[in-house]
């Protein structure tokens, strides 16, 4: 039985990911901030059979990432998935390309948004290096957005959500070359826009078709697509 580790799974693209893993027999270890608040994810886990456990998982919290890995030692994860980020504290459900303009900078919340998006999968990452190392596909995922490429930005704004994302697929990028020599597969991974909480009722794709698109990519992987910055279709996306 393979295993996967998911980080924000209380909601989101994370439960629709922990709910879709979990259909498809594999082992889920759930991270979630409020485990206690998580009523979706804690039907899921008590219908699992045992297989779906929650875990009180705040990835801003480096103290928490590593007492949750020593109490999983000698559990291989075959994918480490890193779901859980914001976009700051205004909704971009209801401000859209407005938040985050030049000259309105809130300091705090894009150091908040930082610790999240960006420290937080890295601290995870390397919490849980010597388990995804110990199993059998070695994969580490970040989920990103394209809004994080330099390429792709025709409109600016957005300054803290565009900076973390461009920074975590900077990580991805050299967590993939240091953890290549070890049979690590890493990459960023953006899901689409998609109708969550985060993305706002007016997105492309709804969870669940994002999140089967995402499975279907990571189950596809290969070492030779290391560092490659993909999404949820499987397309590549410039940097």
């Amino acid at each position: 039985m393979w295993t996967v580790l998911i980080t924000g799974a209380s909601r989101g693209l994370g439960l629709e990911l922990a709910r879709q893993y979990l259909a498809d027999g594999w082992r889920v270890l759930a991270g979630a901030r409020q485990p206690s608040a998580a009523t979706e994810l804690n039907e899921l886990a008590a219908g699992s059979a045992g297989r779906m456990t929650v875990h009180a998982l705040d990835v801003t919290d480096h103290a928490q990432s590593d007492a949750l890995a020593r109490t999983l030692a000698g559990v291989p994860v075959d994918v480490l998935i890193n779901c859980a980020g914001v976009m700051g504290h205004q909704s971009f459900a209801e401000k859209g390309m407005g938040m985050q303009r030049f000259g309105t900078t809130d300091y705090a919340d894009w150091l908040e948004t930082l610790r999240i998006n960006l420290l937080g999968p890295m601290k995870v990452a390397e919490a849980f290096v010597e388990h995804v190392a110990a199993s059998e596909q070695k994969k580490i995922i970040t989920l990103t957005s394209i809004l994080g490429s330099m390429a792709s930005n025709q409109v600016g704004g957005l300054y803290a959500y565009r900076s973390s994302k461009a920074g975590v697929n900077a990580v991805m990028k050299s967590m993939a070359i240091d953890l290549g020599r070890r049979g690590i597969v890493a990459i960023p991974l953006h899901p689409g826009w998609v109708r969550t909480a985060l993305g706002g009722p007016r997105a492309d794709l709804d969870a669940a078709t994002s999140a089967a698109g995402m499975r279907r990519v990571i189950a596809a992987l290969t070492p030779a697509q290391s560092g490659r910055y993909l999404q949820w279709d499987g397309r590549e996306l410039p940097w």
